[in-house]
């Protein structure tokens, strides 16, 4: 980082950060996230801005000799980082077990950091920051669609009489390659009969898909319910 800065580099450190922060932006805005475009650019401009200005102040770091404040310029990015920390908290959104928003949050914080390295004047460091941020948000998206992925699900059948039982339920759901993570069963008295509920995972092609041995489960003898959710993020394996 050079201590004496110029307009004309002040310009293109500017200029270099209006780039990066676009690209990184666009490629949110294209894929339908909140904070797309303008967000990330003002993040990347706010960045790059607080790194210039400790650059004109950095003649006046330290103690002066006729007074008991210290300058601290470092605190000028380090609160850059902490407010962004606010904004990529609010992009995080919980829906009961699932939660939304990480990859923005993140795209939140990698900005700012490519914000510092374009406005200290580390250009190249910045520059290549950006260059690997698009690629890991544009192009590792089309590599993870081919990762085999897994799908996570709440099941609760409900049955009367002796017609099934938890061991012939978790035999048929391994019959149809699903993972068994939890199961438990209890007998309602008042009502005479069986509640069994599963934890499970599955291989699944598109998220909206239901796994098909539920059709099978609902067709079975004595069963009265056969209730099914997903539940939390897919996860990759």
């Amino acid at each position: 980082m050079t201590t004496d800065v110029h307009w004309p580099a002040i310009a293109f450190r500017l200029l270099l950060t209006i780039i990066a922060g676009a690209a990184l932006g666009a490629e949110r805005s294209k894929s339908g996230h909140p904070a797309g475009l303008r967000t990330t650019l003002l993040v990347t401009l706010a960045a790059s801005i607080a790194m210039i200005q400790m650059n004109l102040l950095i003649q006046t770091n330290g103690k002066p000799s006729n007074s008991y404040a210290v300058m601290d310029l470092m605190r000028l990015p380090l609160g850059i980082l902490t407010g962004v920390g606010f904004i990529g908290a609010g992009a995080i959104v919980r829906k009961g077990e699932m939660v939304l928003g990480i990859t923005t949050a993140a795209t939140m914080w990698f900005a700012t950091v490519v914000g510092l390295c374009l406005g200290g004047g580390q250009l190249v460091l910045g520059s290549t920051a950006t260059v690997i941020g698009y690629l890991v948000l544009w192009a590792l998206r089309f590599a993870e669609q081919r990762l085999e992925t897994y799908q996570r699900g709440a099941l609760t059948v409900v049955s009367e009489g002796n017609h099934v039982s938890a061991q012939s339920l978790s035999r048929l759901l391994r019959s149809e390659r699903i993972h068994i993570k939890s199961a438990s069963a209890r007998y309602e008295e008042t009502e005479h009969r069986n509640r069994f509920q599963f934890e499970i995972r599955w291989h699944r092609e598109d998220p909206a898909d239901m796994p098909d041995v539920i059709e099978r489960l609902r067709q079975l003898p004595g069963i009265i319910l056969c209730d099914w959710s997903g539940t939390g993020k897919p996860m990759k394996e």
